[in-house]
């Protein structure tokens, strides 16, 4: 069912407006309606809190579809996720039923604001400070890479409110785009995935309610981000995974059409070859992007190897298709 759902919207809307919104380099708000009415946003979210419980996997595949159409447009669905993931992971139940429902509908879009200039990968390094003042956290500081900035509107923001600590140094904090002193900065000029910004997000004093505080009780930042990134790495692999067969799927039609020495060039067995490698190279990534988003939705142990494998090995079939 989810498949056949994000084909539909892949194949209808999603496809005949990739290329003008690569060349605008615009948030395609049209793709995004198309995808909220098709439910697509509830799929990772439980009933409880207004989705449809369709967990990693479903996501994946509904991704998968999406990127086999336009990465961007991969990209842009799977951050909703990604922004949302540590609601889920670390939200109080106040926080899940006051923000998931309103992400589920489409009605709020949602993103992740972890790596800065000086801490990309390494998230214990954080330096964007939240000082605690009264009934409100104090943000100052920026945010780089943050994918949908500017487009979404809240922002899951990890901050250190402890410098003092070192096993509890970082919180996350739900921020909306509305409050005083939050702005955009830079914003990227990428080399593809081009409909889906990628900006600076700037803080100056921006004053959060303690309430926004996720999970209630600071220090548990850090566990929350890794948490999510194991979740959402699945998803990335699977944005791979629809690209290397999107690529394929062209591929195949050019190699059909094309014809030299009275044949068509489908029919030379070097070509054949080349075909039969991409196709089982992008079903191996397949297989393991699933497996290891089932691993996630079952709760196993060791997820976070499983995860990272699927994301090297997806991605790299990608490039290599």
């Amino acid at each position: 069912m989810w498949r056949r759902r994000a084909r539909e919207v892949a194949e209808d809307v999603v496809r005949p407006l990739a290329a003008k919104y690569d060349r605008l380099q615009e948030y395609p708000w049209e793709i995004k309606d198309a995808i909220a009415k098709a439910g697509l946003l509830k799929v990772w979210i439980p009933k409880e809190y207004g989705g449809d419980a369709g967990g990693v996997l479903n996501l994946c595949i509904v991704v998968e579809e999406l990127s086999r159409a336009c990465g961007g447009v991969g990209v842009m669905f799977a951050v909703n996720a990604l922004g949302s993931f540590p609601i889920l992971v670390g939200g109080t139940e106040e926080q899940k039923k006051h923000w998931l429902p309103k992400i589920a509908t489409g009605e709020k879009l949602i993103a992740f604001c972890l790596s800065e200039k000086f801490a990309g990968s390494d998230a214990a390094s954080l330096r964007t400070p939240a000082r605690l003042d009264g009934d409100h956290y104090v943000i100052n500081g920026e945010k780089k890479w943050t994918t949908n900035g500017g487009s979404a509107d809240i922002y899951t923001v990890f901050c250190v409110t402890d410098p003092n600590s070192r096993s509890k140094r970082t919180s996350a904090l739900l921020v909306e785009k509305t409050m005083p002193g939050f702005s955009i900065g830079k914003v990227e000029d990428k080399m593809g995935i081009r409909c889906v910004p990628v900006v600076e997000t700037v803080f100056n004093d921006v004053r959060v309610p303690r309430v926004n505080l996720l999970g209630g009780e600071p220090g548990f930042g850090f566990k929350h981000a890794m948490q999510t990134l194991d979740l959402a790495r699945p998803g990335v692999a699977a944005q791979a995974v629809g690209l290397a067969q999107g690529a394929l799927d062209y591929a195949t039609v050019y190699a059909t059409k094309r014809r030299q020495f009275g044949q068509s060039i489908a029919s030379f067995q070097m070509i054949q070859k080349l075909l039969a490698d991409m196709s089982t190279r992008t079903e191996a990534a397949r297989q393991l992007v699933y497996a290891a988003a089932r691993s996630l939705d079952a709760g196993e142990s060791n997820t976070t190897k499983l995860a990272a494998q699927a994301k090297l090995f997806a991605t790299d079939t990608a490039m290599w298709v």
